[in-house]
Formats: C-alpha cells, structure tokens, sequence
C-alpha cells in the first residue's frame, strides 16, 4: 500500500487555514485508510459515508507535525437481534495524525478513549 501523503496540510501548517485544509484533505483520502475500525465498539464494520472529522490539538517538533483529531462516523452491527439488521450506530473515536515536515506522509493512530 502506498504511503498517505498529506502535502496540503503541510503546506498550510502554522496559518489559520490548518485545521480546514487538513479536514479537507482527510475527506478526500480513499475510503479504508484511517483504521477507523479499531475505534469501533461493537465489533461492527465502519460506514466511511458520512465521516466526519475535526482538529481538537496541534502541535509540532523539528521533523513532525502532531495532530490529534476527533472522527464521527457510523459503525454497522449486524445480528444485533432488535429488529433493524444490520443497524447503523453513530461511533466516535480519537486518532492521532502524525506529519513527516519532509516528506507530508501521514500515519494514522486511533488513541484509547
């Protein structure tokens, strides 16, 4: 799999169009490339339809831009038993964003909650 690169956010790291551009940029990203799947609860699969993603901290050193973001998204869990099979659940999870300076590849990390 190809590295996920993030050079919008780069560029626009330390201007008040951050935390937008970076959004934006997460959006576009192929579905399945943030492991939202280890943020689920119920052992349900992620619906990436309605993702939703917001800047909640940044921060920086010499090589790395740090980023920890909230994602809203829908887990399906199926064989529930209650009726609606299988049924969307609104999942929400932590994921810590980290941006080579050099290169803008991206890596994805889901924080514990």
């Amino acid at each position: 799999m190809a590295a996920t690169k993030l050079p919008q956010a780069l560029l626009a790291w330390q201007t008040p169009a951050f935390a937008q551009t970076l959004c934006d940029e997460i959006h576009a990203l192929e579905e399945g490339t943030l492991p939202l799947e280890k943020c689920t609860t119920q052992g349900g699969m992620v619906d990436e339809s309605k993702l939703s993603v917001s800047l909640l901290k940044a921060h920086a050193d010499a090589t790395t831009i740090y980023v920890t973001l909230a994602t809203f998204f829908s887990e399906i869990v199926i064989n529930c038993g209650c009726g609606a099979d299988p049924m969307p659940i609104n999942a929400y999870g932590e994921m810590l964003v980290s941006i080579n300076k050099q290169s803008a590849e991206a890596e994805f990390s889901p924080l514990a909650s």
